[in-house]
Order: C-alpha cells, then structure tokens, then sequence
C-alpha cells in the first residue's frame, strides 16, 4: 500500500528556482533575478601529516619509528559563481561591476542567496553565500532576429557558502 502522497517528499526541479541578489544599501527588495547558476562548490583541502612513532615494525619487528600518515582538512575553498539571465535594462549589476572596478570593491561586497521552490511555491531549499563581488560581466552578441534573446552573465567571487534550512 502506497502511503499519504501528501507526506512524500517532494522532488525539487530545476523549472522552480529563482536566485536573488540582494544588494545593500538599496532601495529595491530584490536587485536582480536570475535564471541560471553555476559555480555552487564547496572544496575542503586535504593536508597529509606524517608522523614517525616510537612503534615497532619491520619484518623481525626490531625496527623503530614506524612512519604513520594522517589526513587532516585543510582550508575551505569556493568557486566562482556565475549567474545568468536574459538582459535587462536595470543598471544595478553594471554599477555595481563599475564600483568595484574605480577600486571601491571593499565597500562592495554583497551577500545574496540561491532559494528553490516546490509546486506549491513555497520555499523549500536555500544556499546563502556571503561577500560576493563581480569579477566579470559579459553580454552574449546581439542579433535583431526574431526570437532571439540576448544574455548577461555575472561571475561573482564568493567568500562563504552555506546551505541553510529554509
């Protein structure tokens, strides 16, 4: 017998996710919406230790000094994130690209989060990531054909990643 359907979890798709960016000091609630993703990768360093005990070892086991290796984590690292949707005519991510760039990125860093959707729209999954700033920008060529769509990409350098419960 199948139970409740109304207590299976549901599968999350990819059609209902949104990601938004939120930038301080501004007057909007969300600066931006996008529609595609990359870069959410988290990367633990793995450092190897060595070590010579004072154990015995050896095929007669009169050796001394028995070399023990250990693996220990090491620093945390975070990819890039680059984040694309079909241009706009806000200004917010050029700006904020141009900041950074006239040497004010230290006053620049943003934080934003990556929250995904059930059917139901409710909010069901959250990846938050911390100083954010825009390392690159790039709008894809342009064509006057109809049905075309031009993209801009923001590649973002992240300090912090964190999966939290929404």
């Amino acid at each position: 017998m199948v139970g409740d359907p109304s207590q299976i979890p549901e599968t999350l798709m990819n059609c209902r996710f949104y990601l938004e960016l939120h930038l301080d000091g501004s007057n909007d609630a969300v600066d931006a919406y996008f529609q595609e993703c990359k870069g959410f990768k988290i990367t633990q360093e793995v450092i190897d230790i060595c070590e010579v005990t004072p154990n015995k070892w050896g095929k007669s086991g009169n050796a001394l000094g028995q070399v023990i290796r250990t693996k220990i984590p090491g620093n945390t690292t975070y990819s890039n994130m680059t984040l694309r949707r079909g241009l706009k005519i806000s200004m917010t991510l050029w700006n904020w690209l141009q900041a950074v760039q006239t040497g004010d990125w230290a006053n620049q860093r943003r934080n934003g989060s990556l929250r995904i959707y059930d059917h139901a729209a409710k909010e069901q999954f959250r990846f938050e990531f911390k100083r954010a700033w825009p390392v690159s920008y790039n709008i894809t060529d342009m064509k006057a054909d109809p049905g075309e769509a031009t993209i801009e990409d923001l590649e973002m350098a992240i300090e912090e990643l964190v999966r939290i419960k929404a």
